[in-house]
């Protein structure tokens, strides 16, 4: 009795490690996948957006301009739009950097 009783509570702290070890690490593992799915996702769809939003632009400043932006001027729709670009791109990155700024100044006044 005492063998079989000392095979089951083998059994028993190994299906117990086995369970804490996938609740440690798979669990989380499995989560963050999630999370960086969804962002990659998210991700995927702002910069079709974008790059849509930046052909739509072009395309109103090829069309609706008549003949003022023809011949040697042709190249200013694209000049325009690529400025358009370059500043959503500038405005999007101070405000990361303002976000980031901010999360540092929260931490460092959350320290002892």
């Amino acid at each position: 009795m005492a063998l079989g009783s000392g095979d089951t509570s083998f059994a028993e702290l190994k299906d117990l490690l086995v369970g804490y070890a996938k609740q440690e690490t798979v669990d989380p593992v499995k989560s963050l996948a999630r999370y960086v799915a969804w962002g990659l996702a998210g991700s995927l769809a702002m910069s079709l957006g974008v790059i849509f939003l930046a052909l739509g632009v072009l395309r109103l400043l090829q069309t609706q301009t008549g003949s003022a932006l023809d011949g040697n001027w042709s190249f200013v729709p694209y000049l325009l739009t690529l400025v358009a670009v370059a500043v959503g791109l500038a405005l999007c990155g101070l405000a990361v950097s303002r976000v980031r700024r901010a999360e540092k100044t929260r931490n460092s006044r959350s320290l002892p």
